[in-house]
């Protein structure tokens, strides 16, 4: 299940992610320079200056200039509708603030000077350009942009629209993108209607630098202007873009309908041959996931990825699977894991000793969930790099000890890390029952020895302070998994409780640091770079959506300046491990679970030719079968 956490808001996020690196939200993925054979140019400066049609820090562009992807059906029929399901409610349709709680697809029209693909982890591809400059130095880099970019209401996109939406996420953008990288920008200069130039600071990690401006997002400058948009203000409608959707109809909390532009510029690209096929793309809004579920079942929507490893080892024997209306799936997935798992509010007291936080780890009995709960359908996280070669495994190696070391030596890390193996997960013994007593001791040892004593009662106190442990959560599918977490820690003598909020309480609460314990995703990428600080790094911490635990460690931000510097995969895979090594030994996340496989259900009207290896992307390639879609009809399948 990667329960609610993981729900098919991952899949979403990440078919946005493969279509097009947009805005700073990508500036995580893809980096340097993959030459376009025979052309080169000199700078003034001497420096060999590289035109290319994409950028990749190691080894070759999987695709050339005009290739199709392997994975889609150029031929692939135009038209019908997608429909999936998002839970809670919306009253917004910007994701850049912290205002509003933001629709499902809400950048599903947005695109982006750079695009990715869901088979190179590496490779970034000119999509509103045409090619890249840049030099050895990566100093800077110039985008050649394509003529014949239209926004939605039928205007050109020019450069002056690049810098100046850039240049908005700079001033409006959240702080925890501003605090790090309005340091690496020097200027943005328009060259030409069709050319802008991006210069960078010194300190701009040279690696990141291309792929970072080109996740730039293409807004129009005219429509902010005229109608008075702030990228920081809650937004009814998304902001005038160029994509091949935009918003058609809105019942706010409700239901979205995006529909496929016909004007749309980009049709006739090679890498959009056999993309974007539906007509429509309809989310439905439940309350909760057995309301969804029931929605499904009974044909108001027609994709779900599930996330509940109940309803998927229990819940599918209704009518319309039985009819063969709908048809169960397990398809692989190859993408790095999203290392989704409880975190600790470090800004909490109580948490800041790693006895205490070790303690309540060792209260989650997985294995008696992944048998009881989950029908046996999950394994643990490890680390944040899982189904990758940048998971640190066993003890360090020679090459990380040698990073680590100077960090022990200035006292930063323990001496310890030099030595252990990399932090597993505890694993019980005992899979009948969800306390294990082997680990209640254990775990009661720890406890002690912060000083955290049971008293008379039971209860565990430190200087008159009672011990309190407080879930935050928003989903009911959760309820089953935690309820037997806070009996396991009133066991232990905790005062632990499951709150359970409604959707803008636990995304406000989230932001503001008000809870104890709450879920997060925080996997990785293939190339890790300056978005780590966003994640890991201290100066982002009081005020970042992206690291909800307030992790401030001195090692871990020297860690993550030795990642964004270093210049070969060799360097990054190494110096990742250390990273995923003192990460996973600070012990502020209690791993959840997780699959290597999609779990969809679907009625049998869409098609696709293959699943990449990094992406599921149903809105991405897959299509729609006008004809079966009209045998289902006829059968009564949908409502």
């Amino acid at each position: 299940m990667q329960e609610q956490a993981r729900s098919f808001a991952k899949a979403k996020s990440t078919d946005a992610r493969v279509r097009l690196l947009q805005s700073w939200a990508f500036g995580s993925a893809i980096s340097i320079a993959a030459l376009l054979a025979g052309s080169q140019l000199f700078a003034d400066a001497h420096e060999t200056v590289t035109i290319s049609h994409g950028y990749t820090n190691f080894g070759d562009l999987k695709y050339g200039p005009d290739a199709v992807l392997d994975y889609v059906n150029p031929d692939a029929p135009k038209g019908g509708e997608f429909s999936q399901w998002a839970q809670g409610t919306f009253d917004s349709f910007n994701l850049s603030t912290r205002k509003g709680v933001p629709a499902a697809l809400s950048t599903i029209g947005y695109e982006a000077i750079l695009t990715s693909t869901a088979d190179d982890p590496y490779g970034a591809y000119c999509y509103l350009c045409e090619t890249l400059e840049y030099p050895d130095s990566r100093d800077w880099v110039i985008f050649n942009l394509r003529d014949d970019v239209t926004f939605w209401d039928g205007t050109t996109m020019t450069a002056e629209d690049l810098k100046f939406t850039f240049e908005l996420y700079l001033e409006q953008g959240i702080t925890e993108y501003r605090s790090v990288y309005s340091q690496f920008i020097d200027s943005v200069e328009v060259l030409d209607d069709y050319r802008i130039r991006f210069n960078f600071t010194e300190s701009a990690p040279r690696r990141d630098v291309v792929t970072w401006v080109g996740g730039t997002s293409a807004f129009s400058k005219d429509w902010f202007e005229q109608t008075g948009t702030r990228l920081d203000e809650s937004s009814d409608a998304p902001f005038m873009a160029t994509g091949p959707y935009r918003l058609d109809e809105v019942d706010i909390g409700r239901q979205i309908i995006y529909r496929y532009d016909p004007n749309w510029w980009g049709a006739d690209l090679p890498i959009n041959q056999g993309r974007n096929n539906f007509q429509t793309i309809r989310v439905e809004y439940f309350a909760d996931s057995g309301a969804a579920f029931e929605g499904f079942k009974s044909g108001v929507y027609a994709f779900r990825s599930e996330n509940s490893s109940l309803q998927w080892a229990t819940g599918y024997d209704f009518p319309a699977r039985e009819q063969g209306w709908v048809k169960v799936e397990e398809l692989p997935d190859g993408a790095i894991g999203t290392g989704q798992g409880f975190v600790f509010n470090l800004n909490q007291e109580k948490f800041q000793d790693p006895r205490v936080r070790e303690a309540i780890t060792l209260m989650v009995n997985f294995e008696w969930m992944n048998e009881s709960l989950f029908y046996g359908l999950y394994e643990r996280p490890e680390s944040f790099w899982d189904n990758s070669e940048l998971k640190a495994v066993g003890a360090p190696s020679a090459d990380e000890i040698a990073i680590l070391q100077p960090l022990v030596d200035e006292g930063l890390l323990d001496a310890a890390i030099l030595t252990d193996e990399a932090t597993i997960p505890p694993a019980s013994t005992t899979t009948e029952r969800p306390l294990d007593r082997r680990q209640l001791r254990a775990a009661s040892a720890l406890l002690d020895e912060a000083g955290w004593i049971a008293g008379e009662d039971g209860m565990r106190r430190k200087d008159g302070v009672l011990l309190e442990v407080t879930f935050l959560e928003r989903s009911p599918q959760f309820d089953r998994i935690i309820n037997p977490i806070v009996e396991n820690l009133k066991r232990l003598g905790i005062a632990a409780a499951l709150e359970r909020v409604d959707t803008a309480q636990y995304i406000e609460r989230r932001r503001a640091g008000t809870f104890d314990i709450v879920n997060a995703s925080l996997g990785q990428g293939y190339e890790p770079g300056q978005q780590l600080a966003q994640f890991f790094g201290s100066a982002a911490a009081e005020d970042s959506s992206r690291n909800p635990m307030r992790l401030k460690l001195p090692a871990v931000d020297r860690l993550i300046d030795e990642i964004v510097a270093a210049q070969s995969l060799e360097e990054l895979t190494v110096r990742t491990r250390a990273l995923d090594r003192v990460l996973r030994a600070e012990r502020f996340w209690i791993p959840q679970w997780q699959k290597g496989v999609h779990t969809v259900a679907y009625y049998d009207m869409y098609r696709f030719k293959e699943i990449p290896p990094l992406a599921l992307s149903p809105l991405d390639n897959w299509w729609y079968d006008a004809e079966a879609a009209e045998a289902l009809r006829a059968a009564g399948a949908f409502q």
